[in-house]
C-alpha cells in the first residue's frame, strides 16, 4: 500500500511540473499568462523605484527621461536662504618691540662689602650724580662675631710644628688661624664667648694647658649697593664715581 502511495506522489509532481513549464499546452493544459505589460517594464527598471523612507538629507535618484509620468518625482526648488553677515574678527594689535636698551635696563648690577662709613659717603655721591632714589638700595648685613679656643702665638714655624705634633698624640683637631693672631692654632670655632669658653675646659680634660678663647672676628655691619634696573649710561655714571665705591667693582646680581 505505501509503494502505491510513493509512486501516486512521484506521479504527481511529475504532473505539475510538466504544467508548470507549459508542457501539457499542446493538449490545453497551461498556466495562465500574467497580461499586464506596464507591470513587467516596472520590475526590469528597479532604478525607477524610491524608498519611501529615504532620509530628507539624501536626494533620491532621478528616474529616467522615457519612465512613466506618475513614476517622476517633480522637486520644487528651495527659497534661497539669506546669508548671515559674521563680522570679521578684529585684527591683533602687535607688541611694541623690545629695544636693545629697554632689554638692558632691565639688568640688575650690585657692589659691596661697604662699611657704615663708606655707605655714608656713597649715597651722598649717587644723589650728587643725579641717580632716582628708587634706582638703587643699601642693603645691611650684620656679620656676628667668632671666638676660638686659642693656641699661641708662636715665635717661629719650627715652634709652630712642635705643637702640632703634641695636639696629633693628644688626638685633638686643630686648624691654623690667619690675620693678627698667626702663626697659631684653633682647637675650635663659636657663635659666642660663652660656647668657647665651656669648649676650653673639655679641651683642658684632654691634657692642653696652653689653650686660651680669643675672638677671631668682631661683630661688623656691611653693607651692599644693589641697583635692580638702570640703564646703561646710569651704570656708566656709577662706575665712575671712583672714591666712593673704595675700589668696589659693580657686578651682575647673583
Amino acid at each position: 500500500m505505501l509503494r502505491w502511495a510513493i509512486w501516486l506522489l512521484v506521479l504527481a509532481n511529475a504532473g505539475y511540473f510538466a504544467w508548470s513549464q507549459g508542457y501539457l499546452a499542446s493538449i490545453g493544459y497551461a498556466p495562465p499568462q500574467v497580461r499586464e505589460p506596464q507591470r513587467l517594464d516596472a520590475q526590469i527598471k528597479p532604478e525607477a523605484q524610491r524608498l519611501l523612507n529615504t532620509p530628507r538629507d539624501i536626494a533620491p535618484e532621478s528616474p529616467p527621461v522615457n519612465a512613466p509620468a506618475a513614476e517622476r518625482e517633480i522637486e520644487l526648488p528651495t527659497p534661497a536662504q539669506p546669508a548671515e553677515t559674521v563680522a570679521p574678527p578684529p585684527a591683533p594689535v602687535p607688541a611694541p618691540p623690545v629695544t636693545e636698551a629697554a632689554e638692558a635696563a632691565r639688568t640688575c648690577w650690585q657692589a659691596g662689602a661697604f662699611t657704615e662709613a663708606q655707605a655714608d659717603g656713597l649715597r651722598a655721591a649717587l644723589t650728587l650724580a643725579g641717580l632716582p632714589a628708587s634706582s638703587w638700595q643699601m642693603n645691611e648685613s650684620r656679620s656676628g662675631g667668632r671666638w676660638i679656643v686659642y693656641m699661641g702665638r708662636y715665635d717661629n714655624e719650627e715652634q709652630l710644628e712642635r705643637k702640632k705634633a703634641e695636639l696629633r698624640e693628644l688626638k685633638v683637631a686643630f686648624r691654623e688661624v690667619s690675620g693678627g693672631l698667626s702663626p697659631g692654632l684653633a682647637l675650635g670655632t663659636y657663635s659666642s664667648d660663652a660656647s668657647a669658653q665651656q669648649a676650653l675646659q673639655e679641651v683642658a680634660r684632654t691634657g692642653v694647658r696652653t689653650a686660651r678663647v680669643a675672638q677671631e672676628r668682631a661683630e661688623s655691619l656691611n653693607f651692599t649697593l644693589r641697583l635692580p634696573a638702570i640703564t646703561p649710561a646710569q651704570r656708566r655714571a656709577v662706575a665712575a664715581l671712583g672714591a666712593p665705591l673704595a675700589g668696589k667693582a659693580l657686578q651682575p646680581c647673583n
